[in-house]
């Protein structure tokens, strides 16, 4: 089914933001990546261009406000409207409590709680004005099982699943809100790591049972496509092998 709609996707530069990237332009939609890495984005905006899609980029650090509002802005200066905003940006230093890593800590509620509410308040007055719109949060399955070393990350995956479900509440006929849980992907969650056992353990993990970005990237696609009185509300996809 055709997606004929303009998205816009944060840290679309590699991993589940690629993926998405490419699956959303081979059916149509046309799609605005943001992410820190320009190099990561501007290979990804070539592939897809190769394939016969349409894709712009802008360096975008969703830590800062002016940076989510200055992407939207570029999908409605580009294409003239904003239909969907993904925002999948996010990181995972994980770690034990008593291992202090605080730093980590405070950049993983800085990016994958703030920078979820930066791009929800860059979106909204967007979605207002045309009064449609969609966004998408990604969000853990880490948050459904609570694990060892996995506390905060757990809780800003949590807490983006709240803000998920009040935007939901709130949003009235014309605004469709879906979370996505995806379970042990194959991407470069474990780049942000910085305790050393802790990620030796999520390698391993991976390599055993994790499966391709591309499902995630077809679950964002199956609640894209419905029609506009249709809301999918939350998907959670995970690896069979996945306790």
């Amino acid at each position: 089914m055709n997606i004929e709609k303009i998205v816009v996707i944060t840290g679309g530069g590699s991993g589940i933001g690629r993926a998405t990237a490419r699956l959303l332009a081979s059916r149509g939609a046309r799609v605005v990546l943001g992410g820190r890495r320009e190099s990561q984005l501007a290979a990804v905006v070539e592939e897809i261009k190769k394939a016969g899609g349409e894709a712009i980029y802008r360096p975008t650090d969703v830590t800062r406000r002016r940076d989510l509002q200055a992407l939207a802005g570029l999908a409605c200066e580009h294409y003239g409207r904003l239909d969907v905003l993904i925002n999948n940006a996010g990181i995972g230093p994980i770690s034990r409590f008593d291992a202090l890593r605080v730093d980590d800590w405070d950049a993983m509620i800085d990016i994958n709680i703030k920078g979820v509410l930066y791009g929800i308040a860059a979106a909204l007055p967007i979605f207002q004005r045309q009064g449609s719109g969609h966004i998408v949060n990604v969000v853990s399955t880490a948050g459904l099982k609570i694990l060892p070393t996995m506390g905060v990350y757990a809780a800003t995956k949590n807490a983006v699943r709240t803000i998920t479900e009040a935007l939901r509440q709130e949003a009235g006929p014309d605004l469709r809100v879906t979370e996505i849980s995806p379970g042990m992907i194959a991407t470069g969650f474990v780049d942000s790591m910085t305790d050393e056992t802790a990620k030796a353990a999520v390698q391993q993990r991976m390599g055993a049972i994790a499966i391709p970005p591309e499902a995630i990237a077809r679950g964002i696609a199956f609640a894209l496509e419905q029609p506009p009185e249709v809301d999918i509300g939350s998907i959670v996809i995970r690896p069979t092998a996945q306790d």
